[in-house]
């Protein structure tokens, strides 16, 4: 007879408990807990049952089996999952409403059409509003099959009758179980129905992509073992009222987390951006005081973006700091080193930087290029256009070596630099000689009177 049970979840990490607790002892949250009744049948089976026997083998005996990928249609995707979507793989995808997951997949549902049929399945939104954005992406194929139902009962019926080549699940939140009492997008029923889609996509080498919402904190929603229970996790990342759009992998257990694949939301959907670093450069024409290029890494992938201060005498008593694109506290830290090593007086000057084009950087390389951008406002002193800055800057002032310099050094070049600044530790051990001048500094006194700052 079905027995009522009635736990506490957090609403944070998943957390069970018997009774509601003020503070979670998985994710320390507080006040997270809520009630779930569950209903659970009872078992009429021996609990004295013998089991059958399991029994270890070695390792170097396993014969390991090619991984048989799916090609996109999107390089950058590719790239990304490490060569294209593994058969009976489960993706998930996550990123801001309205910065362009349905967009993405259903261009990626029109591109592998060659593989088989396609099960859209859409909690969110009806047929015809699909259809109204296939008609503006120029999409018309009749390989892509579409059910607008949360019940996962019936989506298992739908898939073990058609057996699509992919699936689609937009998106997990809006999802639900009969057998789960709670509401659609409860840690408990996104757990559950996730484990069920698992189940399906496994036993019959189904690949799905599963959509999901993020938090405020730009997490995707739902108890973090939603993140461990899929293969891949890949999120959409970008600014709303900026056109381009950073996909980033953060778990991908058939390939590197490293790579990112850069968009860029056009009329027709996402467009492909082969060459990054020329695109995020292309307006800079003139050359006003307060800007320069730094060399960044994306994964492996190198990019050259523009950074630009503005300095101008405070108003108030206490100067602003404004970071837009990057770490705020990085900010003070590196305008306190500029204050205290190069002598500049900015404790009356209010300093804003920005990274252009709507990315966001956290590496510490482009720590040098922030103060001589600073310093060039400063002193309203254009640092020359051909020249781009590498580097990390200590709190002594130091210029500390960086990874991957000859892949920025080559990019550099590549779009017609003449000029890179770059730590001194770093220029010892190039083996290779470039075209544009390399210039080594071991603190920023001896980088700003390079470009003429000091």
């Amino acid at each position: 007879m079905a027995k009522d049970k009635s736990i506490f979840v957090c609403s944070s990490c998943g957390y069970e408990s018997p009774k509601w607790l003020g503070k979670c002892p998985g994710c320390s949250e507080w006040n997270s807990f809520y009630e779930e009744k569950l209903v659970k049948s009872s078992s009429t089976g021996n609990k004295y049952e013998k089991k059958k026997e399991v029994i270890p083998m070695a390792l170097n005996k396993v014969e390991g089996s090619n991984i048989s990928r799916i090609f996109t249609g999107f390089t950058e995707l590719d790239r990304v999952l490490g060569g294209g979507l593994v058969k009976g793989s489960l993706v998930l995808l996550g990123g801001e409403p309205g910065i362009g997951k349905s967009t993405l997949i259903l261009q990626i549902c029109d591109k592998i059409k060659a593989e088989g049929k396609v099960l859209y399945v859409s909690g969110e939104e009806s047929a015809e509003q699909i259809k109204l954005r296939a008609d503006r992406l120029k999409i018309c194929n009749n390989d892509i099959l579409f059910l607008g139902e949360t019940d996962i009962s019936l989506i298992e019926t739908a898939i073990i009758s058609e057996k699509p080549k992919l699936v689609i699940i937009d998106s997990i939140q809006t999802m639900y179980s009969d057998e789960i009492t709670s509401s659609p997008g409860s840690v408990s029923q996104v757990r559950d129905i996730t484990s069920k889609i698992m189940k399906i996509c496994k036993q019959n080498s189904i690949t799905t992509i599963i959509i999901g919402h993020v938090t405020k904190d730009g997490n995707i929603a739902g108890p973090r073992v939603l993140e461990h229970m899929v293969d891949t996790v890949l999120y959409l990342e970008g600014e709303r009222y900026f056109s381009y759009r950073i996909l980033r992998g953060v778990k991908n257990r058939f390939g590197s987390t490293n790579e990112i694949g850069m968009f860029e939301m056009v009329d027709k959907g996402m467009s492909e951006i082969d060459n990054p670093s020329s695109i995020l450069i292309s307006e800079r024409e003139d050359n006003p005081a307060g800007s320069i290029i730094v060399a960044t890494m994306e994964g492996t992938r190198p990019l050259l973006i523009e950074i630009q201060a503005l300095t101008s005498p405070s108003v108030f008593g206490i100067p602003r700091r404004t970071a837009n694109g990057m770490d705020y506290n990085r900010l003070t830290l590196l305008i306190a080193v500029l204050e205290k090593k190069a002598g500049m007086l900015l404790g009356n000057q209010d300093v804003y930087i920005n990274i252009v084009g709507g990315i966001k950087l956290n590496e510490p390389a482009i720590d040098l290029g922030i103060i001589l951008a600073a310093a060039s406002s400063f002193k309203n002193i254009s640092i020359p256009k051909d020249t781009i800055a590498i580097g990390e800057v200590g709190l002594t002032g130091e210029v500390r070596s960086i990874n991957l310099i000859e892949k920025r050094i080559k990019e550099a070049e590549k779009l017609g630099f003449k000029c890179c600044i770059i730590p001194e530790s770093n220029k010892k051990l190039l083996k290779e000689k470039y075209k544009l001048d390399i210039i080594g500094v071991n603190n920023i006194i001896e980088a700003m009177k390079r470009i003429g700052l000091k």
